[in-house]
């Protein structure tokens, strides 16, 4: 309960607070490419319940029906991992992740309750159905919240394979069976140094 009415505080007061920063994103983002502003995407939450994950759009529009371009680096059907120097990334786009400034409108998921401040990284569903047959115990990463930020994230970066989820479904099951005020409060710090010195952005 401490725990939500933390996320829930901190997460009005920021949309507050980065309200100038939110509408000067959103207007670069219209200004600068067609598409909608915001990127919403289905992920898996807390207990497997589906919800709408939201971030500034940083891709160009229709990038999932570009990925026949980028197959040789796919090794799973539907959608592709995360890569490096992606081309469907506009302009303004690696700018905002570079500062993690996309991942911004996910406050609004805290606020609803669907995510929190700390917790593993929400996955899209294919991913999840994906993974849950080939690594043991993936399942037991929904029995909290979704986070904004992780263990994983601050530890072990960004996945790009099979092998790199079990590595970070490691981090992630420490988290759960270790989760405390004081190591949110750690996690939350490193995620402050990796933003302000951009390691780890893609």
């Amino acid at each position: 309960l401490g725990k939500r009415v933390m996320d829930f505080t901190l997460s009005f007061l920021l949309i507050i607070l980065l309200s100038p920063l939110l509408v000067l994103v959103a207007l670069s983002i219209k200004l600068t490419s067609p598409g909608p502003v915001f990127f919403v995407q289905p992920r898996v939450g807390m207990n497997k319940r589906s919800f709408k994950l939201l971030k500034f759009r940083s891709m160009f529009i229709d990038a999932e029906k570009r990925k026949a371009e980028l197959a040789h680096l796919n090794e799973m059907d539907g959608p592709v991992f995360k890569i490096k120097n992606d081309p469907r990334i506009t302009r303004i786009g690696h700018f905002i992740r570079k500062t993690s400034i996309d991942e911004l409108p996910q406050l609004i998921n805290v606020v609803r309750g669907e995510m929190s401040f700390v917790g593993p990284r929400p996955e899209r569903p294919h991913f999840v159905a994906e993974l849950c047959k080939v690594i043991p115990f993936y399942e037991e990463r929904h029995v909290v919240r979704p986070g904004i930020t992780g263990w994983a994230q601050v530890r072990s970066g960004y996945g790009s394979s099979i092998e790199d989820a079990q590595i970070k479904l490691e981090f992630d099951l420490f988290y759960i069976k270790h989760i405390c005020f004081s190591l949110d409060l750690a996690i939350l710090l490193d995620t402050l140094k990796v933003v302000v010195i951009g390691r780890g952005a893609r």
